[in-house]
């Protein structure tokens, strides 16, 4: 009895020295993405005016990274806001922790080198080499075409200084330990020409982390990929009122698959029209998390590859239930 007992404590005693060392692995040597490259922006207008463009109505940066009013519907910014941070993302919106997206005016970057900049949105880690929560959708910024990010940091070099000290994301246990694992190298492509429509259209979709949002994720709030497009994503409001992502996929029951062009762009455009104006929204009215304020300043032939794309994908067949009410509860 005693040498089995001996035994359980051996096989015990090991597991603890793998684990304890897989974790000391992950402190320490992750994560690894490589030193910051050096690099030297032109900030040129041209190259400023296209980073406002991207920034502002493809990957809308300025989305997360500004205030947005969400009593009025699609929450469009705030005046006076822009690329200031500090707005929290929580359990109660189904984070795995605290999140506050970082100050990215000059008085928030000013310590970042060009090359520290281009490594944080493209690998998800910071001047100091901590790592970031993917709430950045840094593993689509990484696919994309390095002189578009270079465009990205010469606009947000260029934006009004915003005084506005962030505080740290604190994630809950185990992705305070796991975290270091999320981070990895940047892949970048040459951008298409746009007249290879289908391959533009799918470099702008991964730039706009289209699939991110327009796809249901697992518990750790990871996309399932065999569910891409298919919508169904939630989104919580503090009044406790849910939103649910479209299905932007081809198929033509649930999705955009009966979708004209022209349609699909009009969805967007409708929202760039000087008459339309974002109406005030009480809570547990329908809402939505959709930043149409932004998309809608996207160029139509963007858009219109975009479309092309989508409905060249797999077509996923999901009926989508698009809000809850908090008022449904009472």
């Amino acid at each position: 009895m005693k040498t089995i007992f001996k035994y359980v404590l051996y096989l015990f005693g090991f597991f603890l020295i793998l684990i304890v060392s897989f974790i000391v692995y992950i402190k320490v040597a992750l994560p690894n993405v490589g030193d910051a490259p050096v690099i030297a922006i032109d900030y040129t207008a041209e190259r400023i005016a296209r980073g406002r463009y991207i920034a502002n109505a493809i990957t809308v940066c300025m989305d997360c990274h500004s205030t947005r009013d969400f009593s009025k519907f699609a929450g469009p910014l705030i005046e006076g806001t822009l690329g200031k941070g500090g707005d929290r993302f929580d359990q109660s919106a189904g984070m795995p922790g605290v999140f506050f997206p970082k100050n990215i005016t000059p008085f928030g970057i000013s310590r970042y080198t060009d090359g520290e900049l281009y490594r944080t949105i493209t690998t998800g880690v910071s001047k100091e080499g901590r790592a970031m929560f993917p709430l950045m959708p840094f593993s689509y910024y990484g696919r994309m075409d390095k002189e578009d990010i270079y465009d990205i940091i010469a606009y947000v070099r260029s934006i009004p200084p915003i005084v506005n000290e962030v505080a740290d994301a604190t994630p809950d246990f185990p992705l305070n330990i796991l975290l270091n694992t999320l981070p990895h190298k940047e892949t970048p492509q040459t951008k298409p020409l746009k007249s290879d429509v289908l391959a533009y259209g799918a470099y702008i979709t991964n730039a706009g982390a289209c699939a991110e949002c327009h796809t249901q994720v697992n518990d750790k709030a990871q996309i399932l990929p065999e569910f891409i497009f298919g919508g169904g994503r939630e989104f919580k409001f503090p009044d406790g009122s849910v939103v649910r992502s479209a299905n932007i996929s081809a198929d033509k029951s649930t999705g955009i698959g009966n979708w004209t062009e022209d349609m699909f762009i009009q969805r967007f455009k409708v929202y760039a029209d000087s008459a339309y104006v974002f109406e005030s929204v009480k809570p547990g009215e329908f809402n939505s998390v959709m930043p149409w304020a932004m998309y809608s300043q996207m160029e139509r032939e963007d858009l219109a590859a975009i479309y092309k794309y989508l409905i060249s994908t797999k077509a996923i067949n999901n009926s989508i239930n698009k809000f809850t009410s908090s008022n449904d509860s009472h």
